[in-house]
């Protein structure tokens, strides 16, 4: 109807239920004020059960949504975005599938930050990023059993327990729903990097806080995309990927990763794209370049890369001729020596990639600069050894002279202790 608003069967059976209730309260109250005393108790006990049944019948009421949100039952969506929150509100309705919490003030994500009653069985997407949290705590993301998408980017973790992804023991835990996990620009601040207590207290580098864990136990098994990117990771370190054999999509670009010589690829079967972008690596060796071929799905992407084409640099030039899982590889150009600079890797030849070993232009310099100073050194004390001749001609006698005293004294005393008259002379002459 134009100008009016349009009602669904839901709430015109609702509406009639109501008219039905008001009806049996004014009949009931009819019947009351006619009928003996005797049956009042009896009517108002049938009018009471009747209205409970009617009430009952109504649709029931949508779950509370917390104050500083906005939620949406329909898309199973709860928003928390950008309200200066210190912790995770308590009142999540248990529908929330997705929740957004980015943008606050958490800080710290203790264990069991997200236990309820009931517990939120259906929540699978939760984003925590851009939130200020310093410290993820042993089980923190406990009793979420459909957990399947987690955000942790943009936050200055300090302290990230071996046991946030599998409780407070792996061992007896059971393993993640995680499929995607994301940890790209989670390295704390460079103030808190140079200051360095934390790790030294735990006797760990960032890197080996990362990898702890990702390797805490099988709680990761399952993990299929993990996003590792900006970070400033100087290294992987050993095994960091054991635990992690379902992985299909692993994000390392736009580090400082110099070398991938500790880490393996191997039980990496699944995997299916690398991003190795915007990093630090010279050169890969054979380990590596025969771990990656050896992977029957990957594509490897690593462009921005500063490559030292030396004679090093042979295996891996013939390696990206022949393979195809390099994506882009006839971008990859040289950066050092200075006389290679901006050379394509798949144009190079054996005769380019020579070990030189003369020194570039500006290290000869400095050199000769050094040269020229320890000569000039050496022409002063040179000088001064000879303007003061006399003295240290005199000086080396009056040396001469007291070491020759000193031997003769010995040389004496040894006559007197080797001859035996002239020991007994001595021990009569001192009586």
């Amino acid at each position: 109807m134009p100008g009016g608003c349009s009602r669904g069967p839901a709430a015109a059976a609702g509406d009639g239920r109501l008219r039905l209730a008001r009806l049996a309260l004014i009949l009931l109250g009819w019947v009351s004020s006619s009928s003996p005393t005797s049956s009042a108790s009896s009517s108002s006990t049938s009018s009471a059960s009747f209205l409970a049944s009617a009430v009952s019948a109504q649709p029931p009421l949508p779950s509370q949504c917390p104050q500083p949100c906005e939620c949406s039952e329909a898309a199973r969506t709860v928003k928390c975005v950008n309200r200066n929150l210190t912790e995770v509100p308590a009142d999540l309705p248990p529908y929330v599938r997705n929740l957004f919490l980015t943008g606050n003030h958490l800080a710290v994500l203790p264990a069991g930050a997200f236990a309820r009653r009931p517990p939120l069985a259906e929540l699978a997407a939760l984003n925590l990023s851009g939130s200020r949290l310093e410290e993820v705590r042993a089980g923190a993301f406990a009793h979420l059993p459909s957990l399947r998408q987690l955000d942790l980017s943009h936050n200055p973790l300090a302290t990230l327990s071996p046991f946030a992804f599998s409780g407070s023991n792996a061992s007896v835990s059971a393993p993640s729903t995680l499929v995607e996990l994301i940890l790209n620009h989670i390295v704390p601040p460079e103030d808190e990097r140079q200051n360095q207590s934390f790790f030294e207290r735990h006797n760990q580098s960032f890197e080996g806080m990362v990898a702890s864990a990702l390797r805490a136990g099988q709680a990761l098994r399952a993990l299929r995309r993990l996003d590792l990117a900006s970070n400033h990771l100087l290294y992987l370190p050993r095994n960091v990927l054991a635990q992690l054999p379902s992985l299909t999509h692993l994000d390392l670009s736009n580090n400082s990763l110099v070398s991938l010589t500790y880490v393996s690829f191997r039980n990496l079967t699944h995997l299916e794209s690398l991003h190795l972008e915007d990093n630090a690596l010279k050169v890969l060796h054979n380990g590596t370049l025969g771990e990656l071929q050896g992977l029957p799905h990957v594509r490897v992407f690593l462009d921005n890369n500063p490559w030292v084409c030396d004679c090093l640099m042979a295996d891996m030039v013939a390696w990206l001729k022949e393979t195809e899982i390099v994506q882009g590889k006839s971008r990859l150009t040289c950066a050092f020596p200075e006389k290679m600079r901006n050379r394509v890797l798949l144009q190079l030849n054996s005769a380019d990639l020579d070990c030189d070993p003369v020194l570039p232009q500006s290290l000869q310099t400095s050199y000769v600069f050094l040269g020229i100073v320890l000569a000039l050194i050496g022409a002063i004390f040179l000088l001064v050894l000879y303007l003061n001749r006399k003295g240290i001609k005199k000086w080396m006698h009056n040396i001469r002279d007291a070491c020759r005293d000193h031997m003769e004294g010995y040389h004496y005393r040894y006559e007197i202790n080797a001859d035996p008259r002239l020991t007994n002379l001595s021990s009569n002459s001192d009586v």
